[in-house]
């Protein structure tokens, strides 16, 4: 893993080996230039006896490069004064003291993870089981209420009343088309109320209905649908009777709508409102079967211009009726077919595969002939390869293109018939006067379906009409189809944060009459919403520790519980899909227990692993205990992770003459010490922003949140049932705890005579303590213990813990007192009582930097007692030291992540807790390639980055429709070009911008949105595996250094001193460490693609069906213009009179009965 610089040279790792004094200036003796030709790194494997003669060449410097030993015995006096300051402030012994006297004011509970885990999943299981039972009575209810519904052909809009949930938007909008129209006599006019658990405004009377924009409100179809689903909300409410932690209750129909209770205004988008139900991630999972799709895109030279553009974005919208069960590929024929992409078979249709599809579609270009043979062959070869990961359930070919002749029956003949197990849709785009007749005939002669888009418009409405081709069998299969799934997470449309959504399709029972066959279509899909934070709540927490936690994942490995999954920004349109390997880093025992918990088997293993801090700056190794169970009834599995030292914990057990105290928590003699009266003497108390009791105001600001717990704690008795005894004991407890270590340590002591700035503790139960009160105005650290790095890091390191500032605080101006920067140094304290280990409490200091800057040089200097430094005589040799010699020697301190600590260097200071290689590159690079430190490359796909400026599309679409002299000849293309050409014209301004180029997440209704989701690159370094003292040589010539580094005991420092440079002729080799972007969205796509991951898809598939009626294959309709119509506003136009465009009725070719 060494990087090699490209003008330097540096030794391998080895053994220590004995120190080179070399003279400081002039050339070294006995080292050969460049020119020479001769090895570099020679001298330092001499024996030592043969190179005395060269340390004493004539002409050397007074001053040489120290001895191994006596850099040695600097660390060991280092070691020493680091162990004394905490061993007299940082109260690690008297704490375990303090914990043993009161032992008869806690219990030590044990977390047995078996047990735990089967009963955080069977809470789980009776949660969503009730949600799949409410699921059930909507779609038995929806499939008997459309049954009974009479179908009205005269239906008119004021005979339907309803709230529409975006009227609220539409009327404040003085250009909305309704408002022109007038058509607002039949939307309701509700009031709402603020519901938290919604985090909206709702009302539980009412449903609220949501029509897509591109579907008009008036159509016969959407007023039919309109009357009979208002039957549904009676039984939304006596759901929510039922059950009253019911959240969004909705169901989505086949044509667009969507009814969901309870009412609330829809969110108004910030451009465009592209919301359609049928798009959404738990519409696409529950409306059919896996799918295996092919997409063929004809690239002959006669689509051009505007119809190559349609075929592009339709595409991209045909891939975003995809979901992570489905797998797919795309490519582009002619003459020959070839992939868009670097895909050369199907892949995963998952987020990221997905975007190189529709980067790679914008680089096609039209040439060539037309050859279906040669894009149908291609398509059915990936269909038919076995050799590669796929869903094996639906396989389908999607063909867009602007016509042709040949029905390339041959290749149906060799591929698909007589079984027709592949079905194949074919898409006209464009207008043209091209005959139809052979793509309708490959799509009814393979079980598809033919459609027709001519414009914009048109496009994600036929991209997505095909599902309910693919609903065919799961209707027919009846009640072995009604099966509920569980979705991935995704961010709820109406603001409920992330959630998942239990899924049922919804059947037409219907038949066309008497002995008729079954209706095969489905109505849509009932949904049900379970909001994340609900099921973390039935999660344990706090018990489990600072680094102890629950996750789960589902069958494609993406996590549905875990601590790192906290996405930057969302995308409406995209679920939030975060494989358990990225949550985590990767290694082969986290491989193998994915794999046993998608397979749905139970399992326990305990493993040494690599783990990201939470300020994401440090690698630890350590020890985890993986234990997991399957959810039942659902496709998740539930696992726990627990740290050794958690499989205890303390539980506070207040006494029965405190608890039979019948007067408020605040006269309990403990509680004093929370009060900011006792500040002064007793230090400053930060408790953590946790739920004690239910009543109890929230508030970033932790003077405020404390203020609020007081408030509240002079109510409240210690048996309280409106809070969690549990947490609120624990606070009690650690805050006598920490008290008593005021008073017997802290209080008694001077930290200026130690150049300390303060000491503190923190503890399981949420107290941070920290001394003297002034401290407490400089200190940034979380006042939730879990969430403090500090913390967490030093469970799980031995030792005492170096944390320098991050460099972003140090460019902050300083405000501290006479400028000071500290540097925290921590603790864990670990007890053992009766043979059970816990570690309950982390103690430290925090050091001011300028005074253990100037303590440092001392340290690492030759003084043998505290008289002032002694310098060597022009005739004496003597070795240099990092007090007396700091213009010429480099020493520093070095924490366990590669962050300056300390330096000899005063112009150094303020670059504490920068990254050394940013200080010192040569050195770093000299460090990292001996081994000193490995490093690890990871990738955030969570991350948010600012929008990148617009590409040089401003200019209006290029390639209009051009026609031939045959079209001039043909009557009806001056129909569909005057069509057309209003179409445009129309569009161009209104939509070409908003939809073409608009951000999604903007476009679906994220006003907040300024950021969009990308993948950070993140680097990180750590020890490697050299711990003993070591010199090496960094080679360059007449800029060579010399360096020493040694590990400092029970630390996380690296103790380096150096030469410094004589000239930056080596200063090429830069590492890196602070996180990139990367354009290409993380590793290499098509590299990954060759090593998918392990996942399985849902167990159930249906695609055929004996009974399919086949002969409802599409027609192409069309809707003739009015001749009048179109010249009138053609005129307008003209006049510069932009008129609204006319609602877009689309007639499914499958009448809905």
């Amino acid at each position: 893993m060494a990087v090699p610089a490209r003008t330097c040279g540096a030794s391998r790792p080895g053994p220590a080996r004995t120190a080179l004094p070399w003279p400081r200036r002039g050339p070294r003796p006995g080292v050969r230039s460049p020119a020479s030709g001769s090895p570099r790194l020679l001298l330092l494997f001499l024996p030592p006896l043969l190179l005395l003669p060269l340390l004493a060449a004539p002409g050397a410097s007074a001053y040489s490069f120290p001895q191994q030993h006596t850099m040695q015995h600097w660390a060991r006096r280092l070691e020493q004064e680091i162990d004394g300051v905490m061993r007299i402030f940082g109260g690690v012994q008297q704490l375990q003291e303090i914990y043993k006297d009161n032992r008869n004011l806690f219990e030590v509970q044990e977390n047995e993870p078996q047990k735990l885990v089967e009963k955080v999943a069977g809470d789980i299981e009776s949660l969503l089981d009730r949600k799949v039972q409410a699921l059930k009575r909507l779609a038995d209810a929806a499939e008997n209420f459309q049954k009974a519904h009479r179908w009205q052909d005269n239906i008119k809009e004021e005979d339907i009343v309803y709230y529409d949930a975006k009227a609220d938007a539409e009327l404040d909008d003085p250009e909305s088309e309704d408002v022109e129209r007038g058509s607002k006599a039949s939307t309701l006019r509700l009031d709402f109320i603020e519901d938290s658990n919604f985090k909206n405004k709702v009302n539980y009377s009412y449903t609220a209905v949501q029509i897509p924009t591109d579907i008009y409100k008036g159509s016969t179809i959407i007023l039919n649908e309109l009357n009979w689903t208002e039957a549904l909300e009676n039984v939304f409410t006596e759901n929510r009777r039922q059950d009253p932690t019911l959240l969004w209750q909705v169901f989505g129909s086949a044509t667009g709508v969507t009814r969901y209770y309870p009412a609330t205004p829809w969110r108004a988008p910030k451009k465009i409102d592209l919301y359609d139900v049928r798009r959404r991630p738990w519409y696409i999972q529950g409306a059919s079967s896996p799918k295996d799709m092919v997409i063929i895109v004809d690239v002959s030279g006669s689509v051009s211009g505007l119809t190559l553009k349609l075929m592009k974005t339709s595409v991209c919208e045909m891939l975003d009726t995809l979901s992570d069960d489905d797998y797919v590929n795309v490519a582009s024929f002619n003459e020959k077919a070839q992939p868009v992409s670097c895909f050369t078979h199907l892949v995963q249709a998952n987020v990221r595969n997905k975007k190189v599809f529709k980067e790679a579609v914008q680089g096609m270009v039209a040439k060539g002939t037309t050859g279906y043979k040669a894009g149908f062959e291609y398509a059915f070869d990936q269909l038919q390869n076995s050799n590669i990961t796929r869903a094996n359930c639906n396989k389908m070919i999607m063909m867009f293109t602007d016509g042709g002749e040949d029905r390339v029956q041959d290749v149906f003949e060799k591929y698909n018939w007589p079984n027709r197990t592949v079905r194949v849709f074919t898409f006209s785009v464009g207008q043209h006067n091209y005959d139809v007749t052979p793509l309708q005939w490959m799509a009814c002669a393979n079980k598809g379906y033919y459609f027709e888009i001519p414009s914009i418009g048109a496009i994600r409405i036929n991209t997505q009409e095909y599902l309910d081709v693919l609903g065919r069998p799961m209707v027919l299969a009846g009640k072995a189809a009604k099966q509920v799934q569980w979705t991935n997470v995704y961010e709820d449309a109406l603001g409920l944060g992330l959630v998942v959504t239990g899924t049922l399709p919804v059947f037409n029972l219907t038949q066309d009459g008497p002995g008729e066959k079954k209706n095969q279509l489905i109505l849509g899909v009932m949904g049900i919403d379970v909001a994340l934070n609900d099921i973390k709540r039935l999660t344990p927490n706090y018990t489990l520790g600072a680094n102890g936690y629950v996750f789960a994942i589902d069958l494609n490995g993406y996590v549905l519980l875990h601590p790192n999954l906290k996405p930057q920004t969302t995308n409406f349109r995209e679920p939030v899909t975060l494989d358990f390997l990225d949550a985590e880093l990767e290694d082969e025992n986290k491989e193998e227990i994915r794999r046993s918990m998608i397979d749905g088997n139970k399992g326990h293993k305990q493993i040494r692993t690599l783990l990201k801090s939470l300020d994401e700056r440090y690698i630890d190794e350590v020890m985890r205990n993986y234990t997991w169970v399957p959810i039942r009834s659902t496709n998740y599995s539930l696992g726990l992770v627990l740290p050794p030292y958690s499989t205890f914990y303390l539980q506070a057990n207040l006494s029965d003459q405190i608890l039979q105290v019948k007067l408020p928590i605040s006269k309990l003699k403990d509680f004093e010490f929370l009060l900011p009266s006792s500040f002064e003497s007793e230090g400053h108390v930060f408790i953590a922003p946790r739920e004690y009791c239910k009543d109890l105001n929230a508030s970033d600001n932790n003077t405020e949140f404390l203020r609020n717990f007081i408030e509240l704690m002079e109510k409240v008795t210690p048996d309280s049932k409106q809070c969690n005894n549990f947490l609120l004991h624990n606070l009690i407890l650690d805050t006598g705890i920490t008290q008593q270590l005021v008073e017997r340590v802290w209080r008694d002591q001077d930290l200026n005579t130690y150049s300390l700035l303060a000491v503190f503790a923190a503890t399981d139960g949420g107290i941070t303590r920290v001394f003297p009160n002034k401290a407490a105005e400089d200190w940034t650290e979380n006042p939730e213990p879990f969430n403090a790095s500090f913390y967490r890091r030093s469970l799980d390191n031995r030792g005492y813990v170096f944390k320098p500032p991050p460099q972003d605080a140090l460019l902050r101006p300083l405000e501290l007192e006479n400028d000071t920067v500290g540097i925290l140094v921590s603790t864990a304290v670990e007890l053992n009582l009766g043979g059970r280990t816990l570690r309950p409490a982390v103690v430290g200091v925090k050091l001011d930097l300028e005074a253990w800057a100037e303590k440092f040089k001392v340290l690492a200097s030759n003084r043998t007692h505290q008289d002032q430094p002694q310098k060597c005589g022009p005739n004496s040799h003597c070795e240099m030291d990092c007090e007396v010699n700091n213009e010429d020697l480099l020493c520093v301190l070095i924490d366990d992540g590669g962050f300056l600590v300390l330096s000899n260097q005063n112009h150094q200071w303020d670059q504490v807790g920068r990254f050394f290689s940013e200080v010192d590159a040569n050195l770093m690079l000299a460090l990292y390639n001996n081994s000193f430190y490995t490093r690890k490359e990871s990738y955030d796909y969570q991350a948010a980055c600012a929008p990148q400026p617009p590409g040089n599309l401003g200019a209006a679409p290029r390639g209009i429709f051009v026609p031939t002299i045959a079209d001039f000849l043909n009557l009806a293309w001056w129909t569909s070009a005057a069509a057309w050409s209003l179409f445009q014209q129309l569009l161009y301004g209104l939509i070409y911008h908003s939809w073409f180029q608009a951000d999604p997440a903007e476009a679906e209704g994220n006003p907040e949105a300024r950021e969009s989701s990308c993948v950070m690159k993140q680097t990180q370094y750590y020890f490697g595996s050299v711990n003993a003292s070591y010199n090496a040589i960094i080679d360059c010539g007449n800029c060579s250094r010399l360096f020493h580094a040694q590990r400092l005991t029970n630390t996380n420092l690296l103790f380096v001193v150096a030469e410094k440079p004589l000239c930056s002729q080596c200063e090429a080799g830069r590492l890196l460490q602070k996180e990139t972007h990367c354009p290409a969205d993380g590793p290499e796509q098509c590299e990954l693609v060759q090593r998918p991951r392990y996942r399985r898809g849902p167990h159930i598939c249906f695609d055929y069906n004996a009974t399919e009626d086949t002969s409802d294959c599409g027609r192409g309709a069309s809707f003739p213009p009015s001749l009048g119509v179109l010249v009138s506003l053609q005129l307008l136009l003209l006049l510069g009179l932009p008129p609204r465009p006319q609602p877009q009725v689309h007639a499914h070719a499958s009448h809905r009965p």
